[in-house]
């Protein structure tokens, strides 16, 4: 029997992407795999059925998880969905692995073998894999569209017949993957850019996009690519030095988010209270907790004369382009595996042992088996 891989809908509220697209189950089935989809799964990211050539139709998801060898994912799947799990199936894709003891447990009750792409290691081979990175790059594009959209200014220098008008002045915090696209974005829209990150390693980086890098004079440079946590001395430094940054910007995008964690506060309600009048806030981390004091998560609020947005699902806003980079992260990761129509997972490959949740009734990545107590 060849390998059965099992597509549901996504069920989360406000989520539109998903797992496959087209052009992907084309590789699936040329590697020996069946492909069974749920009817409609792409129909939020504007791929009907009929796109999907090849694929088996099922009519509810129940049906997907209970025939499937391995499950695609974009949210975790429900307690319900994992007790229809075959037993010693594999999960794949986004677990927010962290986030909930019950789910994992339950899991582990169904033996069920989940890679969760949020715990892959960051090395140079992986990064075709990186699912973080690659939404992260739709966040920040997208972080960067919502600004110009509620900004009363011109984000662009503008020449008219009774003179000039000024460039909106925008200031990125934070410089990953997702500042990086809002520091390019907003620079391709014509505003002057300046970008701020505790990492001072990010300079050179930000500097290369055109924008100028405010220096506070504060280093958190940590392990894994992530920024370690400040002291209370270094933060006051920071905020110091970041408030008056603040003060002179027409648009505030932040994007500091640490997987797995709070969000943590770096704008607080003073700072924003300085803004200029009309100046408008985007908080990418409004889902986590937010990097702006005050931030509500899917609202936008006005603080004296500051518009605040903490948009959620950024990334379903384009869900197109979204699910087409997931799609093939997912690809990359699992397809060296599938080998004559068949999952031969190699455990001495430290991707596949590094994305390692759950396996065999047990939890096997130590990170989260100490957060949840497990």
């Amino acid at each position: 029997m060849p390998l059965v891989i099992g597509v549901p809908a996504e069920t989360v509220s406000g989520e539109r992407r998903v797992s496959v697209v087209p052009d992907v189950v084309k590789k699936y089935i040329g590697l020996g795999a069946e492909v069974v989809m749920q009817k409609g799964a792409g129909a939020p990211a504007h791929y009907p059925d009929e796109a999907f050539e090849g694929v088996k139709w099922v009519d509810d998801a129940n049906e997907v998880f209970a025939s499937a060898d391995i499950v695609f994912g974009v949210q975790p799947p429900s307690q319900a969905h994992i007790g229809k799990m075959k037993a010693g199936a594999v999960w794949l894709g986004m677990l927010q692995p962290w986030s909930d003891k019950a789910r994992v447990e339950k899991l582990l009750k169904k033996n069920v073998t989940t890679f969760a792409l949020e715990l892959l290691p960051r090395i140079t081979r992986s990064q075709s894999m990186d699912v973080l990175s690659s939404q992260a790059a739709v966040a920040g594009y997208e972080c960067a569209l919502i600004a110009a959209d509620h900004s009363p200014k011109f984000f662009p220098m503008l020449t008219y017949a009774a003179g000039t008008i000024r460039p909106a002045r925008v200031l990125v915090i934070g410089a990953g993957v997702a500042g990086l696209q809002a520091i390019a974005t907003a620079r391709r829209i014509g505003a002057m850019v300046e970008a701020y990150d505790v990492r001072p390693e990010t300079r050179e980086q930000i500097e290369s996009l055109g924008a100028k890098f405010v220096d506070t004079g504060v280093s958190a440079a940590g392990t894994g690519g992530y920024a370690r946590e400040l002291t209370d001395e270094e933060k006051a430094q920071q905020a110091e030095k970041l408030a008056k940054a603040v003060a002179n910007c027409d648009a505030l995008i932040t994007t500091a988010a640490i997987p797995g964690r709070k969000a943590p506060i770096i704008i607080t309600a003073d700072m924003v209270a300085r803004m200029k009048p009309g100046s408008v806030v985007v908080d990418m981390a409004a889902e986590s907790g937010g990097n702006v004091e005050g931030t509500v998560a899917g609202d936008k609020t006005w603080v004296g004369d500051v518009l605040v947005v903490g948009p959620t699902h950024i990334t379903s806003r384009m869900p197109v382009h979204a699910s087409e980079m997931i799609a093939k992260n997912l690809f990359n990761f699992i397809s060296p595996f599938i080998k004559d129509g068949e999952l031969a997972l190699d455990w001495e490959d430290e991707v596949i042992a590094g994305c390692c949740l759950t396996h065999e009734g047990q939890v096997r990545h130590d990170g989260v088996r100490q957060t949840l107590g497990l």
